[in-house]
This record gives C-alpha cells, structure tokens and sequence, in this order.
C-alpha cells in the first residue's frame, strides 16, 4: 500500500515538473500571431505601428468581436470628411448602443441645434429651438440610448419648454405624451433606416 501511494506522488511530482518545463519557452512570436489573427478578423480601421497603436488596435478589436461590430457593423466607422467612405478615411468605434436608434434620433431631431451628441454614452442633448410660428416658446430634448437592442425599454426621451412671459423664460409643465410621440418617431425612423439597409 506504502508502495502504491509512493508511486502516486512520485508520478504525480514527475507530471507537474513536465507541465512547468514551458516556462523558459519564448510564446512572444506566437502571441503576435495571436494578436494580428484577432485584428485581422475584428475588421478594425486601427493599425498598428507603435506600441500605443498595436494596444488601441488589439483593444478595438477584442471589443468589435465581443460585441458583434462597431456602431455601424464589422465594416466599423465614421466618415469624418463626406463622399464614398471606400475612398475617404474613417474612424473606427465600437461602441454598445444600437446603431439604428442613434442614426434615427439624429435624423428625427435635425432641425434643431445640437448642443452635444456622444455615441459612446448614447447621450443626445439640443440645444434651445424656437419656431419661427412660436418666438414666445422655446425647447430642448435630451435623448438617451441606453442598448443595443432596437426596442422601446433602450429608448428615452425628455424635453423642456419654456415660454417668454414678462421678460423672462419661464419653464413649462414637462410633457410624457409630447415625450413618447418624439420615442415612436424615433422608433419609426430607426425602423426605417434598418429595413433600407438589409
């Protein structure tokens, strides 16, 4: 029995010694090939160079795969300058919002000045509106995704008004059924712009 549990632990001992012997390997060349089959894959517009680079590029694309793509798809981007985004260059982003909303709300509300607008929060704030029919009263929405599922629960919507009594802006009553009709509108645009893009 001795004989038997001396065998265990001397077999057992041999095992995790053959286990540690790949220690004083070099994996670096086998990471970097890991690395550029992961960048590869993702479709990120990031390229490496530096150091910084090859981190911001890994990072995009771990995130791209994670999350299925960036805001627009594998394909990924914005373009900054207008015309054919195969001939112009773009940024890649990644971000967990759903790409038809943010496009929807922004279409939907483009007749108002945009005071701040960040897809990676999801987070749409105008500025003040006044129409022209109405100088005594003005408004403001703030527009937030907070998925990137497309459905109503990812979708919020809250404005202000204000009306110009005795010199001074005075803020109006908030309205939830002025607020939901500016949630289906998005909603509907969102739903628009998927089904002319499929």
């Amino acid at each position: 029995m001795k004989l038997a549990l001396t065998l265990m632990i001397v077999s057992f001992t041999f095992l995790l010694a053959a286990c540690n012997k790949t220690r004083g390997i070099d994996t670096s060349e086998l990471e970097a090939q890991t690395r550029g089959e992961i960048i590869k894959r993702s479709g990120t517009t990031f390229t490496g160079g530096t150091p910084e680079q090859e981190r911001l590029a890994l990072a995009d694309a771990e995130n791209r795969l994670r999350s299925g793509g960036g805001l627009f798809g594998k394909k990924g981007g914005i373009n900054l300058v207008g015309g054919d985004s195969k001939e112009q260059n773009a940024v890649s982003i990644g971000m967990p919002i759903n790409p038809y909303l943010w496009k929807g709300s922004l279409e939907t509300v483009n007749f108002m000045p945009l005071a701040s607008a960040d897809p990676f929060s999801g987070i749409i704030i105008t500025d003040w509106y006044t129409d022209n029919n109405n100088p005594e009263e003005r408004c403001k929405l703030n527009i937030f995704i907070k998925g990137a599922e497309m459905k109503t629960d990812n979708l919020k919507v809250n404005s202000f008004c204000q009306k110009f009594t005795n010199g001074k802006w005075v803020d109006q009553e908030v309205s939830i059924e002025n607020n939901s009709k500016l949630e289906n509108a998005i909603l509907n645009k969102a739903k628009k712009i998927r089904l002319s893009q499929s």
